[in-house]
């Protein structure tokens, strides 16, 4: 089995190819419980990738945010076969 890549995935409301952040799984884990309600009230919150770079994200401007492993090789919007 290959190592996790977890990574934050946001599809912007404005359309277009989807963002990817590579994350820690430290950070993964801190932010998959909380996106729900980071785009329901459209928060802006600083996100650490995985080389420790700070990102701030306006979740005003996202349509649709999920944690997903880069690692697995057959994923649609989050869906795994």
């Amino acid at each position: 089995m290959a190592d996790p890549k977890p990574a934050l995935v946001l599809h912007l409301a404005t359309g277009g190819e989807p963002l990817l952040f590579a994350l820690t799984t430290e950070e993964s884990a801190r932010l998959a419980g909380r996106l729900a309600q980071l785009v329901e009230d459209g928060a802006v919150e600083t996100v650490t990738t995985k080389d420790h770079s700070p990102v701030a994200i306006n979740f005003a401007h996202v349509a649709a945010a999920y944690v997903d492993d880069l690692a697995r090789k057959s994923t649609v919007f989050g869906m795994h076969s």
